[in-house]
């Protein structure tokens, strides 16, 4: 975490500490029969805290079970006219434990999606127990459409021995390239490396072919700075979980990128290569409490389509193209 990061969460406790004990002091003086000037600031203090009850509980019990599909449409040079656009599902960061949460609705909700490709990039599990409920989940994922994944922090952290995708049907990418051919019949270059393994992204990155759509795994943002000087087209990460807190109008106190904020959840362009940072679906393992405010469990679908296609739907307002952060297609390349 960077000193700003921890600055702001300090800042965010503290004001939450604030808040309360000045709002129980204000109802003890009240209950006694107590008076004080400023009173004013003690009755700000008790609808502040009555209004954060709420929040509390909707951010134990109601945003972490309620997950967002967003939409991103790409336009690419890459796809001949009249090809079929190539549907791909993001997911991240599912930090599986014992108790499911929203791992026996993923496979269905993602089915729904016609995913050509899955991919995952990371942070499986919060602990071995967690680990029957990932595999449950990612094994069923694996039978809607070929599915790949890389690990992330807590996986080569903690759990570097765990066999996180053994028959699951999932294919653990970590340096390796995988050419996937799709029922259309084109084919789609995927590639990644787990956390730890960045001294094999050169090498990787070199040998994927130029003309050819490809895709890189790897579970942190901070990697673009090198990626985009290469032929990647798509690069999908997770880790910052939007924040898991947001503040309105502020977004997220941490990330734990090294980027800080700059990448904190969505759709970004560098150079010729599109990154889409995914909020992720679980939460953070540990002591951290198990909520997530004004960052919902995402699951992000991209709609990858030729350019002259997907421009000319544009135009005429046909097609159904959506995103839900940002107005027009990209295009790369």
């Amino acid at each position: 975490m960077q000193p700003a990061e921890k600055l702001r969460v300090l800042l965010f406790l503290g004001f939450l500490v604030a808040v309360y004990a000045l709002a129980a002091g204000t109802l003890v003086r009240r209950f006694r029969g107590r008076s004080r000037r400023g009173r004013w600031i003690g009755n700000l203090a008790v609808v502040l805290a009555v209004l954060g009850l709420p929040c509390f509980y909707y951010g134990w019990r109601i945003e972490p079970f309620w997950p967002e599909v967003t939409r991103i449409p790409i336009m690419t040079d890459k796809l001949a006219p009249g090809e079929s656009p190539i549907r791909v599902v993001h997911l991240s960061d599912l930090h599986s434990e014992r108790r499911e949460r929203l791992e026996p609705i993923l496979p269905r909700l993602v089915a729904a999606l016609r995913p050509d490709i899955i991919v995952f990039t990371g942070d499986a599990i919060n602990g071995l127990d967690g680990l029957p409920t990932f595999k449950r989940c990612l094994g069923q994922l694996a039978t809607i459409a070929p599915t790949f994944a890389v690990r992330g922090n807590w996986d080569a952290w903690y759990f570097p021995q765990a066999d996180l995708f053994g028959r699951t049907g999932v294919h653990e990418l970590d340096g390796e390239i995988a050419p996937v051919l799709l029922r259309s019949g084109r084919t789609v270059f995927l590639t990644g490396i787990s956390v730890r393994h960045e001294a094999r992204l050169s090498a990787m990155l070199s040998r994927l072919p130029a003309h050819e759509l490809s895709l890189f795994l790897f579970h942190y943002p901070d990697l673009i700075e090198s990626v985009r000087e290469s032929s990647v087209d798509l690069y999908c990460a997770g880790h910052t979980h939007g924040g898991q807190v947001a503040l309105p109008l502020y977004g997220a106190l941490v990330t734990f990128s090294a980027f800080g904020k700059k990448y904190e959840s969505g759709l970004f362009q560098e150079g010729a290569t599109v990154m889409y940072v995914n909020r992720g679906i679980g939460m953070e393992g540990g002591p951290v409490p198990r909520v997530r405010f004004l960052a919902r469990p995402e699951i992000t679908l991209y709609e990858i389509s030729p350019a002259v296609a997907l421009a000319h739907s544009s135009r005429t307002g046909s097609g159904g193209v959506t995103a839900a952060t940002s107005t027009s297609p990209l295009r790369i390349r």
